[in-house]
């Protein structure tokens, strides 16, 4: 795999995509797109202004006119050859991964590979639209059909920890289904994370307003990315914060959303569990992408009958992974997105230094790159237990019974994921219907993404799922027609 990043492509996707075409942004502010790791720059782009913003949703509305009109063959068809671009570029996405987010290789193949899933998931939705279903009806001679039938406008907005792949389960589905999309991804990574999708459509000849991708000033634009008229849907994965705040914007108005937020995402380990394997799961579900997954395992419940075993065999484990630069094939630790982001995480670590949490494994930060902590013996009710973390900082609480970890489990605001460990494969899934959460994995990490199955949390975590069903329904409006075929005596 070559280390060198294509500039041609670069110089090609570093505006924004407003109706079929690549424009400077007019806000009259840049942004540096920065590796995490040293600081180099990837690009320098101009950001959009709030009249560019309005302008790309007003296109998109008059560009769904036509576009849901179009044949599913004629949707296959441009879906098709945008998904073969993507395929086609696979080394410049994974070097993009590598350098915006600052991802390791594996974890730019995990991404990519992801996102090419949902790809091929969601375009046979193209035949789900415009086919109607048959119900019965009291009434003589009367047909009931039922037609799914595209929504609108889509607006999507996705983070900055996995781009690729959190902008695909969104923007794929929405133009199988016959609606637009204007696309706003994290600017610190907006190239893999909108503009090459932008690429990929021009390619596969979209026609122009279907697809719009803004690299926009949040200060100049304020909310007119959530709250734009024109738009029918808010897609959004990121920040509790956020999520309510989209949520207050967007109460007095019958817009949709679904939101995918923060976790504070359990990993319980019974006491008859393979201590061994689940060290494997609790390094690997806790450390991939350095912590940076809405998903990721947050706090680590251990039974106190195999307690000082998993600890030791733990620390053992994580002190051993390589820390530093992610172009390097055997760096596990790359960076963290920002200095912003690594000051945050360094004072979480001090915070639990504070209020007494042993240390069992001391790290060390390097500019962004925060090699791994491990924190012991940690009260459920700390702060370190209580956040989101987001960065590799692991942390261990004992617990006295099986029953104790799932209420432990279930003390946060949070309800994304979870996962138990347990070599009672029907006592793990009776448990996991009694974690608070969307998703639920026995003898797994937390962090599991398939195309076909519903992601989404509960709580605190968000509303609504994606994964192939669930998007579908989210993304489409019924409509009931009736036809009746013979003449009604009415009463008058």
């Amino acid at each position: 795999m070559s280390n060198i990043l294509d500039v041609t492509l670069v110089n090609q996707i570093n505006k924004n995509f407003i109706g079929g075409k690549w424009v400077e942004g007019k806000s009259k502010k840049d942004f540096e797109i920065k590796d995490p790791y040293d600081g180099s720059v990837v690009s320098n782009v101009q950001l959009a202004d709030k009249g560019q913003i309005q302008e790309a949703f007003q296109l998109a509305k008059e560009a769904q006119k036509e576009w849901k009109k179009t044949s599913a063959d004629e949707r296959r068809d441009i879906l098709t050859k945008a998904l073969n671009y993507l395929k086609e570029n696979k080394e410049d996405i994974i070097q993009l991964i590598i350098r915006e987010t600052g991802g390791t290789a594996l974890k730019a193949e995990v991404e990519f590979g992801f996102g090419v899933g949902d790809m091929e998931d969601a375009i046979p939705m193209v035949n789900e639209i415009y086919q109607p279903k048959d119900y019965t009806s009291g009434t003589p001679n009367k047909l009931n059909r039922v037609y799914r039938l595209p929504l609108g406008v889509i607006t999507s907005i996705t983070p900055f920890n996995f781009p690729f792949n959190m902008a695909t389960r969104t923007i794929f589905p929405a133009l199988a289904l016959g609606n637009t999309v204007v696309h706003k991804p994290d600017v610190q990574v907006g190239l893999v994370g909108g503009q090459i999708f932008a690429k990929a459509f021009e390619e596969a000849g979209l026609p122009a307003g279907v697809f719009n991708s803004i690299l926009m000033d949040v200060e100049e634009a304020g909310d007119e990315f959530i709250t734009n008229p024109n738009s029918d849907f808010i897609s959004f994965t990121g920040s509790t914060a956020v999520g309510k705040h989209i949520k207050e914007k967007t109460g007095t108005s019958m817009k949709q959303v679904a939101l995918e937020l923060g976790g504070n995402n359990p990993l319980v380990i019974l006491e008859d569990a393979d201590v061994d394997q689940a060290v494997n799961i609790a390094v690997f579900g806790k450390f991939m992408h350095n912590g940076q997954i809405c998903a990721i395992t947050n706090r680590i419940i251990v039974h106190e009958a195999i307690y000082d075993e998993f600890v030791d065999k733990y620390v053992n484990r994580v002190k051993n992974l390589k820390a530093g630069d992610p172009k390097d094939a055997q760096t596990v630790i790359g960076p963290l997105i920002n200095e912003k982001q690594a000051d945050k995480v360094m004072g979480l670590i001090d915070k639990a230094k504070e209020e007494g949490i042993k240390v069992a494994l001391e790290g060390e930060r390097n500019g962004n790159v925060i090699s791994p902590y491990v924190f012991v013996d940690v009260s459920n009710e700390s702060t370190l237990a209580s956040t989101e973390i987001f960065g590799p900082v692991a942390q261990v609480i004992p617990v006295e019974s099986d029953e104790e970890a799932i209420r432990v489990a279930n003390e946060t605001e949070f309800g994304l994921s979870a996962a138990i460990i347990t070599n009672n494969l029907e006592k793990g899934e009776q448990l996991a219907l009694e974690i608070e959460s969307g998703t639920t994995h026995v003898n797994d990490i937390p962090a599991v993404l398939e195309a076909n199955v519903p992601f989404g949390g509960v709580k605190n975590s968000g509303i609504g799922r994606f994964g192939h069903d669930w998007v579908l329904e989210e993304l489409t409006t019924t409509k009931w027609v009736s036809v009746q075929k013979e003449k009604l005596d009415y009463p008058f």
